[in-house]
């Protein structure tokens, strides 16, 4: 048996992380690459390097705006009040004293006239000043497609934006938008008509749990397709010049599950309320920690970056865990950039022009937290053509067994209807919830899927 993560043999260019420039020079590099979707794919800029952490808060009034005017969760203004503010961004300051974070604020704390949330909008935006902080929108309350129409979302992202640019004053706008979901044609749209280029569009394997599910794309950036938004973009016909990205990291084999199967939180990783607030805080931070090893260390080792996300609420507090997080991530990987997420998604635009590049691989072993079984290791391979995990027992050299196959050529489509369900499915999926989500030797795939398949990874070909 290999050592864990010697599946395949990777050759990666190695370079030195660029400093970030001004936003005005980064902005000019945008716009010269705006005819990207339409270039030959033969031409990739070297390879993105170094360990990145991006850090959202929500400033919120009800705990789930799914539209302007309709709200399904509880009132959380008492939670989000100025004191509640200035305790999140010491927490922050604590732990990464030179990070900058972003700041999304919903719809009704935009337009609430109460004191509280005047001076809430008046801190964000001394923030943006004070440290460099992103100031943007958060709509629907994670749930926007799932709730609203295309054309309501798109109406509501624009009036927000100009209320945020207006709030922060000075020309200021927004590198990103924080959606929770989002449908592929409004970040098409954001890219085009807000000149906004990226989207905290998707929540990776989540299913079963809150208000909307989304499992079946990929949990590092991605150009989406025109035809879903958790479909890496094909070519430059179904292009968004858009980076999609995650809004959680979590532990992969809590994540196979759907929702709390088995007894087990399937968004397990290195969020408040599935770690410390489940688990306690010595059990919690110790996962937190983990899962942020899992990319940092061996993850970082297989692509030559890393990155590790989160979004929490100023609702929720867990302060003290924030401020340990990073600041444990600062003494163990100090290399560590702590960066907004416009920040972080216009850096990986820069050294990706397309999909074609892609070729994420992850390996975790499991860390013994509840639903993460320390006798699994769990790999991933995910690229513009499909995504593939493989679990097996590490302890006893079984073989790998295939528990996902999502093919990203074939044809895919979004729900035209307001539903729930999001995802995108076809030949085999983690979460076990059709009749052929079965785990299946690779061997027992079709003959074009594991040509598909060993094409890419031929080293697979000895688990057939």
């Amino acid at each position: 048996m290999r050592r864990s993560g010697e599946f395949i043999q990777g050759n990666w260019t190695r370079r030195e992380f660029i400093e970030r420039a001004s936003a005005a020079a980064a902005s000019v590099a945008v716009a010269g690459n705006a005819a990207r979707g339409l270039q030959t794919e033969a031409h990739q800029p070297a390879v993105m390097r170094g360990r990145f952490v991006t850090h959202v808060s929500v400033v919120r009034v009800n705990q789930i705006e799914v539209t302007p005017t309709r709200s399904i969760g509880q009132d959380e203004s008492a939670d989000n009040r100025p004191e509640k503010i200035r305790a999140r961004r010491d927490a922050f300051a604590k732990g990464s004293p030179k990070g900058r974070m972003t700041w999304a604020i919903s719809w009704l704390a935009l337009h609430d006239d109460r004191k509280e949330y005047k001076e809430a909008r008046r801190l964000l935006a001394s923030y943006h000043d004070r440290y460099g902080d992103e100031i943007t929108f958060i709509p629907g309350g994670y749930f926007a497609p799932m709730f609203n129409t295309r054309e309501q979302i798109r109406q509501t992202i624009h009036t927000a934006l100009g209320m945020v640019s207006g709030m922060v004053g000075n020309g200021y706008r927004p590198q990103c938008l924080v959606a929770g979901f989002m449908d592929a044609e409004n970040q098409r749209l954001l890219a085009q008509d807000e000149g906004i280029h990226v989207c905290q569009g998707q929540i990776w394997s989540q299913h079963g749990i809150d208000n909307g599910d989304g499992d079946g794309g990929i949990c590092y950036p991605y150009y989406p397709s025109r035809e879903h938004y958790l479909k890496p973009a094909q070519g430059p016909g179904d292009f968004i010049d858009c980076v999609c990205l995650d809004g959680w990291t979590c532990d992969f084999l809590a994540a196979r599950r759907n929702g709390f199967q088995g007894g087990f939180n399937s968004r397990m990783g290195v969020g408040p309320i599935e770690t410390v607030q489940d688990l306690g805080v010595a059990a919690g931070r110790k996962e937190m920690l983990d899962t942020t090893a899992i990319h940092f260390d061996k993850g970082h080792a297989l692509n030559g970056f890393a990155w590790v996300t989160a979004i929490w609420e100023v609702s929720i507090g867990h302060d003290e865990d924030l401020t340990y997080w990073l600041g444990a991530v600062r003494d163990r990987w100090p290399d560590t950039q702590v960066i907004t997420e416009g920040e972080f998604g216009l850096e990986w635009r820069k050294h990706h022009a397309s999909n074609v590049g892609l070729n994420y691989r992850f390996d975790e072993k499991g860390t013994g937290a509840p639903g993460s079984e320390k006798n699994l290791e769990i790999q991933w391979f995910m690229n513009r053509e499909f995504r593939l995990a493989l679990l097996h027992d590490w302890t006893t050299n079984s073989r790998p067994m295939a528990i996902d196959f999502t093919r990203y050529d074939l044809k895919a489509e979004e729900p035209q209807k307001l539903q729930r369900e999001w995802s995108l499915m076809n030949v085999l999926n983690q979460k076990e919830l059709r009749p052929q989500d079965k785990p299946r030797r690779l061997g027992d795939f079709s003959s074009d899927d594991q040509h598909r398949i060993y094409a890419r990874y031929p080293a697979l070909k000895r688990f057939a």
